[in-house]
């Protein structure tokens, strides 16, 4: 998007409503939004972790911001313009259940090669664990967090191994919905 202006173009918006669940007015509020959090029209890392931070203010968010910001920032230039923000937001928000999924197999999919590994997923849910502190009260088999990806591999992992394809991670989170209620977030904010 380049130099920010104050209001969406009529191009923009058509583009984005075409690509986003958001109608005009939703999206107009959200750039006035994100306009006034980032007036250069970009989201650095750090201001992105901050912003987590205001939702899990007992926890240490600022792992998990990473790995989310990885997956918004598609242009992969280290900075979120409105358009990677609103459509993830979109996705996560209000997308349907396989681009949820999608989405959530790029979180944990962390070295982009099309599969998750134990590693990979154990990283992001570490991070989760970390973000929520004791905000949260664990079944005793899920109490840490390999004990929660040892669970998660066992139900989805149906080859045995030790790597979770994009069908097994579907066909596994439909099971476990839990797999992605880490988008649910922005529930509650849009």
């Amino acid at each position: 998007m380049g130099k920010s202006q104050s209001k969406l173009s009529p191009e923009q918006l058509a583009d984005l409503q075409k690509n986003t669940y958001f109608d005009k007015k939703e999206l107009q509020q959200w750039y006035k939004g994100f306009l006034k959090d980032c007036p250069s029209g970009q989201l650095d890392k750090t201001e992105f972790s901050r912003i987590y931070k205001q939702f899990f203010p007992f926890g240490d968010p600022h792992e998990f911001a990473d790995y989310v910001f990885n997956v918004f920032d598609e242009n992969k230039n280290g900075t979120i313009d409105f358009k990677e923000f609103i459509c993830a937001l979109s996705v996560t928000s209000r997308g349907r259940l396989d681009e949820k999924l999608k989405w959530a197999f790029q979180l944990y999919d962390i070295d982009k090669d099309g599969t998750i590994t134990y590693d990979e997923m154990l990283m992001i849910v570490q991070s989760i664990y970390k973000m929520t502190g004791q905000m949260v009260k664990l079944p005793a088999d899920e109490d840490t967090p390999e004990k929660r990806v040892d669970k998660i591999f066992r139900n989805m992992d149906k080859d045995k191994d030790a790597r979770l394809t994009y069908d097994e991670f579907v066909e596994g989170s439909k099971q476990d919905p839990t797999i992605v209620q880490a988008l649910s977030l922005y529930d509650g904010l849009v």
